[in-house]
């Protein structure tokens, strides 16, 4: 746990109502020199895996080494390459571990009995675990998620009975609207609730120091080179690297961390212009406590396009059926056993978290793929044969767009679009930075539903979810995105420096709509086809 103090002076009986930042330093006391029988923690020696088992909670760990073959080949690895196959588990994520791990640990020590209530912050994955043995259990389970995270979690959490939550994408940790803050707020509120806590359990990492770890030692009988995985809360990379510190000193730690993330070490690699990415379960904007950076040798940054499509890659190729983070540990992989220089009778494991389950409706859809330019379409498509295909939206003749302030009301803005003829408009603050988008739909819609009044500011109506391209997007990625978007928001990212960091300013060039594109194409018709 953390030295973090308690927040508003809370004390109650049980632990995990005593709320602590999820950044807090570690207060462990971990020293790898001290034998097993001398940890304060709850330790859990494996089991092999019954022929009949009692309940689906017996089907977490045990999950198997996959030799990856034709990949390592084309990438002219002469290293034993194993993928941790970890959407094995019941719920079909590694974060069944940590979810079945800390529901146990307090039963046993007493904190909680069924009936109570537990409450999960999460990016859906350690949800879906903790609603898993919540639903064996006869738990009620609250899962609280950023927008973000895909809706096939949400439908796998809500068949497990969990209640869920979505919170805003653009929230920072420590604000008020974020996950982590509203999952606080419920448990005040909440007799006999519960917050877990994977960011500052110690039965995160003990769970895969005695579960991942251990399995993935005694297959490869203790001789591996190097172990490659993501960080999130920060637990698997924890547990695993202290029980291979232990075990076997002289592999090599690497750490997976994306870009807009600031997990890595030194914090110097985490200077990017990317300030957010849409790869799920890896990656934070903190430190969560339990991370322990200190044990990994070396980290890799990952890009959400090269994640994505080796994702994809890893599916067709080795008919591995993983998930978003799986390809960035993958990718990052491959130049780590390059420039570590792995040779032939060299092993490396790779930790694959999850399975596609979960992003059927994202990378392994080609339309959200090629949205965000992740897909190289095939020239001999239609699309691809077209000629205004690969021109920049830049070409589009798109006006200065009409914006509004927050405070403004619905009923002068929709008086306002009326009279100008338009259907959406941007929210931006006095310096003109984007807050959020308005449309005529939703304002009339929350006005009819008496759900606003005309009276109240237009903030209270604006949708924080919207799409952004700069002007070197092509046509062809701008067609896709308006294919399931009404507009789509043409910006430039200026740099601003404040005191001591930059930031980037983004300002609104112009909005695109179908009808915009469709009069580019149709007055530039008769261009011939190259």
């Amino acid at each position: 746990m953390s030295d973090c103090p308690v927040q508003n002076g809370m004390e109650r009986d049980s632990p995990f109502r005593k709320w602590r930042q999820p950044d807090c330093p570690s207060g462990c006391t971990y020293d790898p020199s001290k034998k097993i029988s001398e940890s304060p923690h709850r330790h859990v020696p494996l089991k092999p895996k019954s022929a009949i088992m009692s309940s689906i909670l017996d089907n977490i760990g045990n999950t198997p080494l996959v030799k990856l073959n034709r990949i390592p080949k084309s990438e002219g690895l002469h290293c034993e390459v194993l993928a941790k196959c970890e959407f094995f588990n019941a719920g079909g994520s590694i974060k069944d571990r940590i979810g079945l791990r800390m529901v146990e640990d307090a039963e046993k020590a007493g904190i909680i009995k069924p009936g109570d209530v537990l409450i999960a912050p999460t990016s859906g994955n350690t949800g879906i675990g903790v609603a898993l043995a919540a639903a064996v259990k006869g738990y009620r389970c609250i899962v609280v998620m950023p927008e973000r995270m895909s809706m096939e979690k949400v439908d796998v959490l809500r068949a497990l009975g969990a209640e869920t939550i979505r919170t805003p994408t653009s929230a920072a940790f420590d604000s008020p609207e974020s996950n982590i803050n509203v999952a606080q707020k419920l448990m005040e509120e909440i007799p006999n609730s519960h917050i877990l806590g994977q960011y500052n359990n110690a039965s995160n990492p003990i769970a895969h120091y005695d579960g991942t770890a251990e399995e993935i030692l005694q297959a490869c009988e203790d001789k591996v080179d190097m172990v490659v995985m993501g960080a999130g809360s920060g637990g698997t990379i924890t547990g695993i690297a202290r029980k291979f510190k232990e075990r076997c000193p002289n592999c090599k730690i690497i750490g997976v961390d994306p870009e807009g993330s600031v997990l890595a070490e030194p914090s110097e690699i985490n200077e990017t212009t990317i300030t957010e990415f849409e790869i799920e379960g890896i990656g934070y904007d903190f430190v969560p406590t339990v991370l322990e950076r200190k044990f990994v040798d070396k980290w890799y940054k990952s890009l959400d396009k090269l994640s994505f499509q080796m994702s994809r890659r890893l599916i067709r190729d080795e008919g591995v059926l993983c998930g978003g983070s799986s390809g960035a540990n993958m990718y990052c992989a491959i130049k780590a056993m390059k420039d570590f220089g792995l040779k032939e009778g060299q092993r490396c494991v790779v930790l694959f978290a999850d399975s596609v389950r979960n992003y059927m409706s994202k990378f392994l859809s080609d339309d959200w793929m090629s949205q965000r330019d992740y897909l190289q379409l095939d020239k001999a498509s239609p699309q691809g044969r077209s000629w205004w295909w690969d021109s920049n939206v830049s070409v589009l003749d798109l006006q200065s767009p009409l914006t509004v302030i927050p405070n403004v009301t619905i009923g002068e803005t929709l008086e306002l679009l009326n009279k100008e003829g338009f259907d959406q408009v941007p929210v931006v603050d006095e310096e003109g930075t984007i807050l959020g988008m308005v449309t005529v739909g939703k304002m009339m819609a929350q006005v009819v539903n008496g759900k606003v009044t005309k009276r109240d500011p237009v903030s209270t109506v604006m949708n924080k979810e919207f799409k952004l391209v700069d002007r070197n997007t092509s046509l062809g990625q701008l067609s896709r995105m308006l294919d399931t978007d009404q507009y789509v928001l043409i910006v430039n990212g200026q740099k601003k420096y404040e005191g001591e960091c930059t930031t980037i300013k983004r300002q609104i060039l112009g909005i695109a709509t179908r009808i915009d594109l469709l009069n580019y194409i149709t007055n530039n018709s008769e261009k011939p086809e190259e």
